[in-house]
Formats: C-alpha cells, sequence, structure tokens
C-alpha cells in the first residue's frame, strides 16, 4: 500500500500514510475543507446560503 498523500510505501506507525507529515496534510485538508462530500439536498443548500449571508453580512459591519 503507497501513502495517499505522497505515494511512498507505508508506515506501520502512520498507516496509511508513510509519516507524520503526511498524516498532518491529510488533517489539514480536512480541517481546512478540501475534503467535502458534496450535497444535493436542497436543506443543505438552504443552510449554506443563510450561514453564508450571515458571514457577508457579518463582514460588512466591522470597520475598515
Amino acid at each position: 500500500m503507497s501513502c495517499p498523500i505522497c505515494s511512498k510505501e507505508t508506515d506501520a506507525k502512520y498507516r496509511p500514510f508513510c509519516s507524520k507529515r503526511c498524516a498532518d496534510v491529510d488533517l489539514a485538508k480536512w480541517l481546512g475543507g478540501s475534503y467535502a462530500v458534496p450535497s444535493t439536498d436542497p436543506e443543505d443548500m438552504e443552510q449554506a446560503a443563510e450561514e453564508t449571508l450571515r458571514h457577508l453580512e457579518a463582514q460588512n459591519r466591522k470597520p475598515h
């Protein structure tokens, strides 16, 4: 099995990764939103639109 980040051979200690670095890169991708499961559920889309609108409104209220 090869590391999903860099394709090197995996290390049992960090499996499925080859190192702590690659494990951390993967975690950062999850936390940063790079990995996402798309949804076509209308409720999900509505919630995302509302959150985006709230975020934009909050940005407009901040003094520049």
